[in-house]
């Protein structure tokens, strides 16, 4: 079925409720729909049509149309079509059905445009806030158009963070800001009794740092490369490759066929150094400190190399629209195989050895559970979901850059546990390597930037998805004037994974909820503020960067 096909058959299903359809893709597809009908259409979609959800977006378009844009983003794997379905809401009445209670996996998207656009979902099951602190105005939504980058408002005083009420009989065992293993602030509350975890409730988002209010109010589109790869300090040229294919299909941009080969060499070096990292650390949770030193030391040749090809051992620089800033020249050829032959005989070895220590199978098998069936429910992307028997991979079911030219093998296992998560990526890292050759030994000549002198029409959409070490990372793109995005949208990994926690953790020892958190390799953003409780009064408030600033100089004082 093309995209064409896919949108026909939902106008058929719901006639004049789909304002407009296009697909100007074979991948994609955009439906403008009634408000009415976004309930029913994505209930059709989940249940009917097996697509799978993505993530939402709320877009303010007041100065343009007197609305607001909300969009939720969904796949159809098997067909290899990505679907945006839009829908206007008016200014004056801000709010649009929740569809979280039929699609799971929306949950978080619909609560951040609420606290990021000031749009609610109505009857959405957990209202509370996401994204913006407990104590920001309720008045201000940061996403607007007419709210300045940058504005910081005066805190509300005597608001706290709403809490998890423990069930009878059960206590509340907190896990965060700052944890020892967990390397990012991110704030968990575990409902356990005794020894062993049931609920759990989660916040974080402890400092967000704005990347889409930059990439549409001050950035060019040529600079948001370079603040892409900066969303996560590992998966930094995922990122800039998402946005660059999105800005580039949205400009209907043909990029060099070596500029495609480049761009898959790097993300696979990427993948293998994310993975040998997450490996060491996932080691280090479990207090197996042996795996952490083999598997670091395993990885500093390759980041030697990435700084050889890039200038850089992480966040390469990379990647423009159109094209690379630089060359994998042949005379590296060799240098990139030795590296990766070197990495694959140890990483044999390691693989090898994995299996057979008793330590780490009673740590690892038949801990953190994520059965099939809430994987997909809930939106569980890469390893996680593929741990768990869901044959999802952006590489093959949407692919991008060189991968249709490539042989790339689906990873996946059905154990649903730590173990399970551990084996998909030992697998892929040996596939990376496997991939890399067959780039290397098939690279064409060429040019690496494309040849364009126009400038990008205002008014064009695109969706890319890329997958990540930690899964799909998706990037929408509404082109805008003033050389820049009207939307740019960002959904990775890990704000999808996360919402898996709960499940994952129910029933486990509470001293495996560390590895069952480490397992699908979380990325959080870093923190300039804190929460303090006055253990006295009880009394909760969350300190500003400006006030922490002042209680260490004062310490320094004295």
């Amino acid at each position: 079925m093309s995209a064409q096909q896919l949108g026909e058959t939902v106008k058929q299903r719901f006639g004049d409720k789909v304002l407009d359809l296009s697909a100007p893709d074979l991948g994609q597809l955009y439906l403008t729909i009634t408000p009415d009908s976004v309930v029913p259409v994505a209930e059709y979609l989940y249940k009917d049509l097996g697509c799978r959800f993505v993530v939402n977006s709320g877009t303010d378009r007041r100065r343009e149309r007197g609305k607001f844009l909300i969009t939720h983003f969904f796949t159809q794997d098997e067909e290899k079509i990505y679907i945006a379905v839009h829908t206007e809401v008016d200014e004056d009445h801000p709010q649009i059905d929740s569809i979280t209670p039929t699609v799971p996996a929306a949950n978080w998207s619909e609560r951040e445009t609420r606290d990021m656009i000031g749009v609610v979902p109505v009857g959405h099951p957990d209202p509370r806030r996401l994204v913006v602190a407990d104590d920001w105005p309720e008045d201000l939504f940061p996403l607007r158009w007419d709210v300045e980058h940058g504005t910081k408002p005066p805190p509300v005083e005597g608001v706290a963070m709403p809490r998890l009420d423990p069930p009878e009989g059960a206590s509340v065992v907190p896990i965060g800001p700052y944890f020892p293993v967990l390397e990012e602030p991110t704030y968990f509350r575990v409902c356990g009794e005794g020894e062993e975890g049931g609920g759990v409730d989660h916040r974080g988002f402890y400092n967000h740092r704005g990347v889409e209010k930059l990439g549409c109010s001050v950035l060019t589109y040529n600079q948001v490369p370079f603040i892409a790869e900066r969303i996560c300090g590992i998966c930094g040229f995922v990122h800039s490759s998402s946005y660059c294919q999105a800005v580039e299909l949205a400009a209907g941009l043909e990029v060099p066929e070596r500029v495609e080969y480049i761009r898959t060499i790097m993300l696979e070096l990427e993948r293998i150094e994310s993975h040998s990292l997450w490996l060491g650390i996932a080691g280090h949770i479990i207090g197996f400190d042996t795996i952490l030193m083999q598997t670091w030391r395993m990885r500093e040749p390759l980041m030697w190399l990435c700084e050889r090809i890039s200038g850089n051992r992480k966040t390469y620089g990379m990647n423009l629209i159109g094209g690379v800033r630089r060359d994998i020249e042949p005379e590296m050829y060799d240098d990139i195989l030795e590296v990766i032959g070197n990495i694959e005989r140890e990483w044999q070895a390691l693989y090898d050895a994995i299996p057979g220590d008793g330590t780490l199978m009673a740590r690892l098998q038949g801990t953190g559970v994520l059965p099939t069936e809430v994987a997909r429910e809930l939106g569980a992307a890469g390893p996680t979901a593929r741990g768990s028997g869901l044959a999802i991979d952006v590489r093959i079911d949407h692919p991008y850059a060189a991968y249709d030219r490539l042989d790339v093998k689906k990873c996946v296992y059905d154990g649903c546990d730590n173990l399970a998560r551990v084996l998909v990526r030992l697998d892929e890292t040996l596939d990376a390597i496997n991939i890399i050759r067959q780039a290397l030994r098939d690279m064409p000549e060429g040019p690496i930037m494309a040849e364009f002198d126009e400038e990008i029409p205002a008014g064009r959409e695109a969706m890319n998805a890329v997958e990540a070490p930690r899964g799909e990372v998706f990037h929408w793109v509404l082109t805008g004037t003033e050389n820049r995005p009207e939307r740019w949208r960002v959904r990775a990994p890990t704000y999808a994974n996360l919402q898996n926690v709960p499940p994952m953790l129910k029933g486990n020892a509470l001293a495996d909820v560390p590895i069952c958190i480490g397992s699908f390799d979380p990325c959080f953003s870093c923190t300039e503020r804190m929460e303090v409780v006055d253990v006295n009064s009880g009394r909760v408030r969350v300190y500003t960067q400006e006030e922490m600033l002042a209680e260490t100089q004062g310490h320094s004082e004295s």
